[in-house]
């Protein structure tokens, strides 16, 4: 229903989508404006950087276009209208994912796959099977966690009602992250984001592999292949999540 309003508008649709592509190309020019000034950034060249902006784009642009349309959920159980969605014979979830989709978030996808598409061009990778095999892999794995992101973050909705902010800095804070290299970041930070919220399996862990760089934790090459199963762990725990906060929900009362 969401596409069909967004079509009937083709003129707005197509600007407002170059819109979405141009603001988030300006995050990948101030990346090539610093190595207008620098040759390497932490160790990587601009290829490199790219390499990991491109995987970080791709896979949050995807989850974004998917399930974008979570952070309204405080909204909706802070005036009531929740309650529509818990009658109709359809997923809460699918619903609320649903929401006021925003096709023009195909924007932000265009726009990190033609960055990813460049960096494949430019970047020096020894190609191995294991390394074909990981590009897939890491990409459907960084979707699959970003989901799981933003699934939590609504899920924590339920509790704080108007914490859309709190989810936005760690799904659009998360991949802003990921597009640096993680030798330009405190070793906290890294441990932080590899064994407590795993965003470094979505492009840090399998990327250094395909790189052939050390991971600055000096964790063993095998870890680069776990983010499958990291993907899947983390979705399983916010589905948990998700569901124990639709079964605490109340309605607004009176």
């Amino acid at each position: 229903m969401w596409m069909r309003s967004t079509m009937a508008y083709r003129a707005s649709f197509a600007m407002t989508t170059f819109g979405n592509f141009a603001a988030t190309f300006f995050d990948f020019v101030a990346i090539m404006l610093m190595f207008s000034r620098v040759d390497a950034l932490g160790g990587y060249a601009l290829p490199e950087v790219a390499f990991l902006y491109g995987l970080s784009a791709v896979s949050f642009g995807a989850a974004d276009l998917a399930i974008g349309s979570m952070d309204r959920l405080g909204r909706r159980v802070r005036d009531g209208t929740l309650d529509t969605l818990l009658v109709r014979p359809a997923p809460v979830l699918a619903q609320v994912a649903a929401d006021r989709f925003a096709l023009r978030r195909l924007g932000r996808l265009v726009q990190g796959s033609l960055v990813l598409g460049w960096s494949l061009t430019r970047v020096d990778i020894d190609w191995t099977a294991g390394k074909l095999l990981l590009m897939p892999l890491m990409l459907a794995s960084g979707f699959g966690i970003f989901c799981a992101v933003f699934v939590a973050g609504a899920a924590f909705q339920f509790v704080a009602q108007d914490a859309s902010e709190v989810q936005n800095a760690f799904t659009y804070g998360g991949t802003t992250l990921l597009q640096y290299p993680p030798t330009v970041f405190a070793k906290e930070l890294v441990r932080g984001v590899t064994f407590v919220l795993p965003l470094a399996f979505v492009n840090w862990l399998p990327a250094t592999y395909v790189l052939g760089r050390p991971y600055p934790l000096g964790l063993p090459e095998w870890v680069a292949f776990a983010s499958p199963l990291v993907a899947a762990g983390c979705c399983a725990l916010a589905g948990l999540a998700w569901r124990a906060g639709l079964r605490s929900y109340r309605s607004t009362g009176s």
